[in-house]
């Protein structure tokens, strides 16, 4: 392109890029470029020279070129496709009336902070250094599926509008990304598509705004790799959010972050792997929480953000934080949308275990046995309430006592009011009606008392109920000790 085709405000752009200069046509710098559309031929630069000036522009000896552009309106659609630019290029608040067209191209760096741009397409895009999307604002999709950044990508408080049907606002599907994602205070109205993509640093998605609506993907991360941490305190969320069969090293931080989705799952984090999973400091998730057969060294859960609905069968979790009393955990369990999951219970107790608080085990313990004799045909819940009422299913040994003691009242002052009479007079021993009683509650005890003599009537009945109790409060009480030494 010759020089002498070029408008005043072209040619000042070509002058400027061998020496890296700066070309700023703002008037103030906090002028708004949505109103780039109004701007007049004085800051108005073709995207076909733009292009040129990348590809082909010559270069002075001792000077390193770069475009750096401000406030300028971009006419024209700028096809950069398979291009390969070796200089820095920085369009910062600029208004393109079309969208950018980098598919598949090579740049050493991109900065586009400011710029008002209808969408963007960079598929495949690979940037040797930085990426700048920062206070961009898109009017269509963001298209970075499979773009290779080997610095890190920048979409600070950039906005996405609602992109036509059927598409997702910003595709990040299967990008690598050399150091790390930060998008803090991001807006998107659509999907966010993170599938397959890996980034070797965190992902910053604090107080971001992701808005596809109610059934509809807002984030979808499966199979997601972070080596750092993936932050999202205080976004707002409404739609799902799919992390199955991600990775994540690092901490998932939902701290005061509102995640709606009614009637279906809010979070879907099945199959997959995080070092920390932090849900605390917000309101209760609108929709279900799904943790199925995740793995997860620490998960931070308040009582209160708990939902309505978990599904936490096969989930693993080293420790459970904040410290709460069983009876707060337990209600967490008695929402699983598959009814009774034993393994949900076994890893509660694990955890309380871990941190030696034993009562909180055993009451877990005991709601699982409670919980799992709504399972069971009538007479197994017939003698798990006889269990419960008399042991504890082994985890309330005291109370077996409280029973022997109790019968042992009952059955001596019956008995003292009422000697029976003895089978064989001149053989049988002084009559005690506390150790006759003991006979006939001790099935493996026999202290002479109850061979020698034979109640009658009432009290007949009296002795058999005795000593069917205690065979029942025996096999319960040898049940608990089973369970306990099993235990250890």
């Amino acid at each position: 392109m010759e020089i002498d085709d070029m408008t005043p405000a072209e040619e000042r752009v070509w002058r400027a890029f061998p020496r890296g200069q700066d070309v700023d046509f703002r008037d103030t710098a906090d002028e708004d470029p949505a109103r780039g559309a109004d701007w007049g031929p004085d800051r108005t630069v073709r995207a076909a020279v733009v292009r040129a000036l990348l590809l082909s522009a010559p270069q002075e000896d001792g000077e390193t070129a770069a475009l750096r552009l401000a406030g300028a309106r971009i006419t024209g659609e700028l096809l950069l496709q398979y291009a390969e630019v070796d200089h820095a290029v920085r369009l910062s608040d600029c208004f393109f009336e079309d969208p950018p067209v980098l598919y598949a191209a090579r740049l050493r760096q991109l900065n586009l902070r400011g710029s008002v741009l209808p969408a963007l397409s960079a598929e495949t895009l690979r940037v040797d250094g930085v990426l700048r999307l920062s206070d961009c604002r898109f009017g269509g999709p963001v298209r970075l599926g499979g773009a290779q950044i080997s610095g890190a990508l920048f979409m600070d408080g950039a906005g996405i509008d609602e992109p036509p049907s059927g598409q997702p606002a910003l595709q990040l599907n299967h990008v690598a990304v050399g150091d790390g994602l930060s998008a803090p205070g991001l807006r998107t109205r659509g999907e966010v598509r993170l599938t397959g993509a890996s980034v070797a640093g965190s992902i910053d998605l604090n107080g971001a705004r992701l808005q596809a609506g109610a059934g509809e993907v807002a984030l979808d991360a499966e199979t997601l790799t972070v080596e750092g941490d993936a932050l999202l305190r205080e976004a707002d969320v409404l739609g799902w959010i799919g992390l199955r069969g991600a990775r994540i090293a690092g901490r998932l931080d939902l701290s005061h972050a509102r995640l709606a989705n009614p009637g279906d799952a809010a979070l879907r984090a099945s199959s997959c792997t995080i070092g920390e999973l932090w849900v605390r400091k917000g309101p209760p998730m609108e929709g279900t929480l799904n943790l199925r057969r995740a793995q997860l060294e620490v998960l931070f859960l308040e009582p209160e953000a708990v939902p309505g609905e978990v599904l936490l069968n096969s989930l693993v979790y080293t420790s459970l934080t904040p410290h709460e009393p069983a009876e707060r955990r337990l209600a967490m369990l008695e929402r699983d949308g598959e009814g009774y999951v034993p393994h949900a219970y076994e890893q509660l107790t694990a955890a309380y275990r871990r941190i030696g608080d034993d009562p909180a085990a055993r009451l877990v313990q005991l709601a699982k046995q409670r919980r799992r004799r709504g399972t069971l045909p009538w007479y197994g819940r017939l003698w798990g309430h006889v269990q419960d009422a008399t042991v504890g299913y082994g985890f309330r040994p005291l109370r077996a006592a409280g029973w022997l003691v109790s019968l042992l009242v009952v059955g001596s002052l019956a008995y003292a009011l009422h000697h029976p009479a003895p089978l064989k007079a001149d053989e049988a021993p002084q009559f005690n009606p506390v150790f006759y009683t003991l006979d006939l509650l001790l099935p493996v005890i026999s202290f002479g008392q109850e061979a020698a003599f034979a109640p009658t009537d009432g009290y007949q009945w009296l002795s058999y109920t005795l000593v069917l109790t205690g065979w029942i409060l025996a096999t319960t009480v040898v049940t608990g000790i089973t369970r306990t030494v099993s235990r250890q």
